[in-house]
């Protein structure tokens, strides 16, 4: 645990040396004028949510298509279930965003941390932090509410073609997610908002984390607090994105040890 007590030790100090780097690049040019984009995130990011939260749920797709009137999806209709779910977020976290930045004069929706930037200068803090996380993955495993959490596909450990079909569609969602929060949040906030555009952010990434386990919501706070400043840095989403991703199937992969051999035909959930 020595490794997380030094990481964390760097970040204490290194965070707010971070944000006011942020606000010395950004607040200077606000002037005078109204900043229209402010209000156009944050309603955008409301509409978005709430899209997200009464048509992207799995239980809308099991009421528009129930289970026993959907012989095309087969044995993988729980998957169809996930596709439905994570097809909500890419547009939700993505394309939505993308439309209304595409739709404002001046703006360009490749501007919004969708480069490189000095992801490369960086990195090194990005592979501090998988190393960080990675013991308390380990560790999470173990717990009997991890393992009723994931993987949230419960057939995931039925073939290898679910799992990846799986984690194809976790991916997915979760580099739409770092658009919109990593993004289009923080690029469009950072004019009027500077570094405080972090904080703004955090409190709608943290809320879509109720549901999960107290702590992995708790951390979220965190997270979002040091992705965000990352990718204000680097101006990139890629670097939170890989981590995302990295942490995802790792959490993945150790909860499918915990589940039922494929050849018994049971889930990883099966009551």
């Amino acid at each position: 645990m020595r490794i997380v007590a030094t990481i964390g030790d760097l970040l204490r100090r290194a965070l707010p040396d971070q944000w006011r780097a942020i606000d010395a690049e950004h607040l200077p040019g606000r002037g005078t004028r109204v900043d229209w984009m402010p209000p156009i995130v944050f309603v955008t990011v409301a509409v978005s949510l709430t899209l997200q939260a009464y048509w992207g749920e799995r239980s809308v797709f099991s009421r528009l298509f129930p289970r026993q009137d959907a012989d095309w999806a087969g044995r993988y209709y729980d998957l169809a279930q996930f596709a439905w779910w994570a097809g909500w977020r890419v547009f939700g976290y993505l394309i939505l965003p993308a439309v209304v930045i595409a739709a404002i004069p001046g703006q360009r929706v490749r501007d919004y941390y969708l480069g490189v930037g000095h992801l490369r200068r960086h990195a090194w803090a990005y592979v501090a932090l998988l190393a960080a996380v990675a013991p308390l993955v380990a560790w999470a495993s173990t717990r009997a509410s991890f393992q009723h959490t994931y993987p949230f596909y419960k057939w995931a450990n039925r073939s290898a073609l679910d799992f990846w079909a799986w984690e194809a569609l976790y991916a997915a969602q979760f580099i739409s997610l770092e658009f919109f929060f990593r993004g289009f949040m923080l690029r469009g906030l950072e004019r009027s908002m500077g570094s405080a555009a972090i904080f703004a952010m955090v409190v709608p990434y943290c809320m879509i984390h109720y549901g999960k386990p107290m702590p992995e919501t708790l951390g979220a706070i965190v997270a979002g607090v040091v992705l965000g400043t990352l990718a204000m840095r680097t101006r990139s989403i890629w670097g939170g994105a890989a981590l995302h991703i990295a942490v995802a199937v790792a959490m993945d992969l150790l909860a499918v040890g915990h589940c039922p051999p494929a050849a018994s035909g049971l889930s990883c959930r099966p009551r």
